[in-house]
């Protein structure tokens, strides 16, 4: 991936240096922002009540009543991720993905997700996690494709259940001018984060479009969901096989067309919006607290080949 340009600050914090590990009561007694404060300004940004019934958000480790100074994004709470953490002196790491979305029996050392916890906890670095509930939110992860892509109209394609009519998963909107597929696709590459997969387009290259469904992260649950929204095209990621194949068959004239996309690049973009609102909210609420998002490219693909 390109180097981003990755500081989002909501104040400066300079020479500050506390870390999560910071005994219980002692940030609280000094005025300073704990942790417990930040929880309260994601509460307000991305409910917990909005993530899926199978998803697991929220904190993962941390003091609450921990002092934070600096925050730092990230899609994928990966080794190189926490050690980037770490290394900025983040007593917070804020993650899309879990942890642990799967129940472990142990957290050994021995093992990849034990290795995790224990740097977090050995380095005084919270954990906490995002996912679908900001997916879902008003201003989540599809929101923030849409907008990057131009779209106009913008609503849900799965509204929530209990939330705002705005809020739930994907989303669907038009462009202000029709374009081919091809450039539409073109337009796509040119907002994503350089991954190893590129864009995948499945469709007529010279098709008009001008009705656009998104989904950041894997999207392929959605199909219905997107006939009916009467989308020309359909943009998430990890596309399987025999999902989209059914799709193509089941195509009205060729509609809605694919484009497949990496996972990680789909949801990366989220990450400079999201830790501006974390920003804004806090600074408003009076807390001084430096963000910033990750620069590590945690898509798990290296290279590929491809004809020609």
């Amino acid at each position: 991936m390109e180097p981003v340009n990755n500081d989002v600050s909501a104040g400066s914090a300079e020479g500050a240096n506390a870390v999560a590990g910071t005994a219980p009561g002692a940030a609280e007694a000094s005025g300073a922002t704990t942790l417990g404060m930040v929880l309260l300004a994601v509460e307000e940004l991305w409910p917990e009540s909005l993530a899926e019934q199978w998803d697991e958000v929220g904190l993962v480790a941390g003091h609450t009543t921990a002092e934070v100074t600096r925050i730092l994004f990230a899609v994928d709470p990966t080794l190189e991720v926490i050690e980037e953490a770490i290394d900025f002196g983040a007593e917070l790491l804020i993650t899309h993905h879990p942890l642990l979305l799967k129940g472990v029996t142990s957290v050994a050392s021995t093992t990849a997700k034990g290795r995790a916890v224990h740097r977090l906890i050995e380095s005084g670095t919270a954990l906490l996690t995002v996912h679908t509930n900001g997916d879902s939110a008003v201003g989540g992860v599809s929101d923030v494709l849409a907008d990057a892509l131009g779209l106009q109209n913008v609503a849900p394609l799965t509204p929530a259940t209990n939330g705002l009519p705005e809020e739930g998963i994907g989303r669907v909107g038009d462009l202000k001018d029709v374009l081919t597929l091809g450039d539409f696709a073109a337009r796509v590459f040119g907002i994503l984060p350089a991954v190893a997969g590129g864009v995948r387009v499945s469709g007529d290259r010279d098709g008009l479009i001008r009705r656009v469904a998104v989904c950041g992260g894997a999207g392929d649950s959605l199909f219905a969901e997107v006939r009916a929204s009467n989308a020309d095209v359909y943009l998430t990621a990890d596309l399987r096989h025999h999902p989209a194949s059914e799709a193509r068959e089941a195509a009205v004239d060729g509609r809605p067309y694919l484009i497949d996309v990496s996972h990680f690049a789909s949801e990366w973009l989220w990450l400079p919006a999201a830790a501006g609102a974390l920003g804004n909210v806090l600074n408003d609420q009076g807390h001084d607290v430096e963000i910033r998002v990750s620069g590590t490219n945690s898509d798990p693909w290296d290279f590929i080949l491809t004809p020609g």
